[in-house]
């Protein structure tokens, strides 16, 4: 029994009494304040009533999109990929794009079908009635969820949320009913001389297992292990992969950011290096203030430029990471704040894209999935490069499970004066979830004691 839970029925019954229909129910929010009673202590005083039967808890959730600031600038001007067409339709070669059409759009132009690329120069693959159609169905989407924070293509939302264009709010609200049993307050004492039920076993957490597994993998395939810190200086997370200083993704929007500053490395010469390159190759002044912001590490990517920094000969690497790592924006059923990369390079002289697509292919295959496919995409740090998919039975349709591609020279050069570098940054809760046949990631991380209990990781 607790404190207040008379006094808490007595506010069910006369909200029922007010109410035209009779119904002695209030939301969670409005018990609160009527009874001034603490939210923790209120939110203990309705468990006890609801596991002794005198209320019931109903829960709902409503999910509403908030358009980024980035959104609504591409509502007013033209998303990246609709510019980099409009270029195309001139054949202009890819070196006449500002930094946000090479990194953003030529991505997006290249799923939507819009635009080919041949010998450097851009080449329309839609009409301009084509591309306007789909240029307006996208910012009358972003005008809707302005006013409204939902719109009903779903297809679309979901190519705005990947793109961290929108930042999901899921606001769940709790309808506290009483059921009409008499209430009589416990007086009853525990015995304290009758002996407890063992505990149960513990166990690993299958975040745990999957992570000994791929480990275990990637030793087996020659693979040495890098570690490293969770937070990170911008100059090893960023700049050295050859990231733009003004790169969306290095905003608070997306990146979670530390107070204080970092050190940038001692070895000048490798900082002017990287300060050349993206002089040279971004056409912009390279501030190095901005390469010592400290963040959270957005990928383990941070430690295969550090490694790939540390070669000194022309010897063969192979190196794999298995950490966490930090995105700023809303999570969903695939999406995490707060989730696990499985990272890898290979450095060798005479390495090609077809070895980045059979080392994937035997990863993914010792893991058990065998219907993957590759499709061509856009990084910043890589190129040629591609995405991972996997196809997802549930929901009958391929999910992407991370990327890949060869390190551009205006990465691993710098660095190291090494070519190529074989690199892939994989997810680990993807794979997981779809080894339990989760329909939502987010069940690995809500510490649900049953399920936790349930699960089985092949190992």
């Amino acid at each position: 029994m607790y404190k207040g839970e008379d006094k808490v029925l007595e506010i069910l019954l006369k909200a029922g009494q007010a109410s035209a229909s009779g119904q002695n129910n209030i939301s969670f929010e409005k018990l609160a304040s009527l009874s001034k009673i603490n939210p923790d202590s209120l939110r203990r005083i309705i468990e006890s009533l609801k596991s002794n039967g005198y209320v019931s808890i109903q829960v709902s959730e409503s999910v509403t999109f908030q358009p980024t600031k980035e959104l609504l600038e591409y509502k007013d001007s033209d998303f990246p990929e609709f510019l980099v067409f409009i270029k195309a339709l001139s054949n202009k070669p890819i070196s006449g794009l500002t930094p946000t059409e090479k990194s953003i759009g030529i991505r997006w132009a290249k799923v939507k079908g819009l635009i080919s690329i041949e010998n450097g120069l851009l080449v329309p693959s839609k009409t301009e009635d084509e591309a306007e159609e789909l240029s307006e169905s996208l910012k009358e989407v972003a005008v809707h969820l302005e006013k409204t924070g939902t719109h009903p293509n779903k297809i679309l939302i979901e190519e705005l949320i990947e793109r961290r264009l929108l930042e999901k709010k899921l606001t769940k609200t709790s309808i506290i009913t009483y059921t009409g049993k008499h209430y009589a307050p416990s007086t009853s004492e525990f015995d304290i001389s009758v002996p407890s039920a063992d505990a149960p076993m513990g166990k690993n957490h299958p975040i745990t297992k999957m992570t000994k597994k791929m480990r275990q993998i990637m030793v087996e395939l020659g693979f040495q292990e890098m570690e490293g810190e969770l937070v990170e200086s911008s100059f090893w997370n960023f700049d050295a992969l050859f990231q733009p200083q003004d790169h969306p993704a290095r905003e608070l929007a997306d990146t979670c950011y530390v107070t204080g500053e970092a050190e940038l490395p001692t070895d000048k010469a490798l900082v002017d290096r990287v300060k050349t390159a993206h002089e040279k190759g971004w056409k912009y002044k390279w501030n190095p203030a901005e390469a010592q912001k400290r963040v959270l590490r957005t990928h383990t990517t941070a430690l295969s430029a550090r490694h790939v920094a540390a070669i000194k000969d022309k010897k063969p690497r192979k190196y794999f990471a298995i950490g966490k790592v930090f995105r700023n924006e809303a999570t969903d059923y695939k999406h995490l704040a707060e989730f696990h990369q499985v990272e890898g390079i290979i450095a060798w002289e005479n390495a090609t894209f077809t070895d980045l697509l059979g080392i994937l292919k035997e990863f993914y295959g010792k893991l058990g999935f065998n219907n993957i496919r590759f499709r061509p995409s856009f990084f910043p740090y890589t190129e040629p490069s591609l995405e991972i998919e996997v196809y997802y039975e549930k929901r009958k349709q391929w999910m992407e499970l991370g990327g890949a591609g060869i390190f551009r020279p205006e990465v691993s050069i710098p660095l190291a004066g090494v070519y190529p570098v074989l690199a892939w940054g994989l997810s680990l809760e993807r794979p997981l979830m779809l080894d339990l046949d989760l329909e939502d990631i987010r069940a690995l991380y809500k510490n649900d004691s049953d399920f936790l209990k349930s699960v089985k990781v092949d190992l």
